[in-house]
């Protein structure tokens, strides 16, 4: 046997793990996610399990509701650039903005890195944006989990995986069954393309076109390939909650992987269909630009991207003004791109075409 903290033979440390820099990233998370702590919150960072005391959160008769997400290969792009401040914050807005998709707040969310090498500062960055994202979405980060995995992953690859828990009044759970013919479809813009078909993205940059991530976005434009692909994702989840607080929603979707003609009918019955005006909105440059260098075709832009719609709203006729009005008071712009029509569930457009104006 050797002395107390006597290093000698095989180690963690030799096999590619750092205990030590695992308890810096620790120390250095720690504010980050105590910024978040909201009423129902207990215990700290370190214990063995996220505690929340759901009866602190004011709801009478709550559903628990869950979604799990990850960013999928947007992570690529972060690690290419080593800019990992704001991919967090995709990760809680894919969790977040589907947890609203049922009429559920955000309560807590849980997080998950795996990384070639834990480096303690790129920790801060990556949870710094997840902290950020749970602040703005109005959730707790309670708990996660960071692993090492030398030799599995190179020492700068890392992947991201979030857990999101809501809550809604029993009475109050969506399901899609109130919609129904002549209902109004509200769009909330997406000014770019989330966490979404970077997959198609990043054949089409690299492999199609040959292109730098430090290229010009386009022709005149001021910011750079990278700079587009990875902005941010918006977090809906706070507007649309406010708006389920003061007005009637039969349905909400979250237009992610599949686009419009993929994720709409998830909330849709059989015996409606949703007609959309594709010349209702203005599709973002950066999905024209891939559209051009990939020579991509519209129906597969639709099915892949969201094509600068974020979430659907699907409302009465007679809420729709007033839907839009609460979306644009909290900065998040929104417009009526269709309705819904008798039908068979699925998604069709009034005009050809389905790339938008």
């Amino acid at each position: 046997m050797t002395e107390a903290g006597e290093a000698t033979g095989v180690g963690y440390r030799s096999a590619g793990v750092d205990i030590d820099a695992g308890a810096e990233a620790v120390r250095r998370i720690g504010p980050l996610v105590r910024s978040t702590y909201r009423p129902g919150v207990m215990g700290d960072i370190g214990g063995f399990g996220g505690l929340f005391d759901l009866a602190r959160s004011g709801y009478r008769d709550p559903i628990l509701v869950s979604a799990t997400d990850g960013v999928g290969t947007k992570a690529e792009i972060a690690r290419l650039t080593g800019r990992l401040d704001t991919i967090g914050r995709d990760l809680v807005a894919m969790c977040v903005d589907d947890l609203v998709c049922s009429g559920a707040a955000p309560l807590f969310f849980l997080d998950y890195l795996a990384v070639g090498h834990l480096d303690p500062e790129a920790m801060e960055h990556l949870v710094g944006g997840i902290a950020a994202g749970c602040s703005e979405a109005g959730c707790a980060l309670i708990g996660g989990e960071m692993a090492e995995h030398p030799g599995v992953m190179s020492a700068d690859q890392f992947d991201l995986v979030g857990f999101a828990v809501g809550a809604v009044e029993r009475e109050d759970v969506m399901d899609g069954s109130a919609a129904s013919s002549g209902d109004l479809l509200v769009a909330i813009d997406s000014p770019n393309l989330r966490s979404n078909g970077f997959s198609l993205a990043r054949h089409i940059v690299f492999d199609v076109a040959g292109r730098s991530l430090e290229d010009p976005a386009w022709e005149g434009s001021e910011g750079t390939l990278a700079d587009e692909l990875l902005a941010p994702s918006v977090i809906y989840a706070p507007s649309v909650v406010a708006v389920l607080a003061t007005h009637e929603v039969h349905a909400v979707a979250h237009v992610t992987g599949g686009g419009l003609p993929g994720n709409l009918p998830r909330v849709l019955g059989e015996d409606v269909d949703a007609v959309l005006d594709h010349t209702a909105w203005e599709v973002p440059r950066i999905f024209r630009e891939l559209q051009d260098m990939g020579g991509v075709s519209d129906g597969e832009m639709a099915r892949v991207f969201n094509l600068g719609v974020g979430m659907v709203l699907v409302v009465p006729p007679s809420e729709a003004d007033g839907v839009v009005a609460t979306l644009a008071s909290g900065a998040r712009p929104a417009r009526v791109i269709g309705e819904l029509v008798p039908g068979t569930g699925t998604v069709a457009y009034s005009s050809a075409g389905g790339m938008g104006s």
